[in-house]
């Protein structure tokens, strides 16, 4: 079956990774060159997602003559993230207090009335709150992507899930040997018998 390609976010996330486990500094051309390699994100997306964490302070770039370079150190990224999710989380609150205090007023203005161009004013205004709390969380959302923790911990889940993957493969190869030597079977036979695809192989 067709591989599903990364998300933005799990780009986001990946490149994070390139930073925080070399400690390194970087040119554009190097990221684009271990990014495809190391962490499946396409050439073509790099800048992009490069660009988007710069712009979200997670990734510090300086010119240096012709060149720019890029680098991005945990500790430093840790505090932008608290620093940033500590910023959203209030205008979170500041929403929904608005929030709150809009549909108490709608309702008030429902008693003993009928519709006024105030209370569709209301109505638009909490719409656009409803909207505003949405997009906070999203970038609340983002940013717990990006943390350091996360990543790791995605990491760890992604080394048991493959260690498990290459484990039930080498199970059904020696499964496919045995059936082999003991009944003279084709592998092609035992393939289609199965439903074992043909280029069943090992995760690198």
């Amino acid at each position: 079956s067709k591989k599903k390609g990364l998300s933005f976010e799990e780009k986001r996330a990946r490149m994070m990774e390139i930073f925080f486990e070399t400690k390194d500094v970087f040119q554009l051309k190097d990221i684009e060159k271990i990014a495809p390699k190391e962490k499946g994100i396409t050439s073509m997306s790099v800048k992009e997602i490069l660009q988007s964490l710069v712009d979200d302070g997670m990734v510090d770039t300086d010119r240096i003559g012709t060149s720019n370079y890029f680098w991005a150190f945990p500790s430093k990224a840790l505090h932008a993230r608290k620093r940033k999710l500590g910023e959203l989380e209030s205008q979170f609150a500041e929403s929904n207090q608005k929030k709150e205090a809009l549909q108490k007023s709608i309702e008030k203005s429902k008693i003993g009335r009928e519709d006024t161009a105030e209370r569709a004013a209301l109505i638009e205004e909490l719409a656009a709150f409803r909207q505003k709390k949405e997009q906070l969380k999203a970038e609340i959302d983002k940013y717990r992507e990006c943390d350091p923790d996360v990543i790791e911990e995605m990491r760890q889940t992604n080394k048991v899930a493959k260690e498990a993957a290459n484990r039930w493969t080498d199970n059904i190869f020696s499964i496919k040997s045995w059936a082999k030597r003991k009944f003279g079977f084709e592998e092609s036979r035992i393939d289609k018998g199965f439903g074992i695809p043909e280029d069943l192989d090992y995760i690198d």
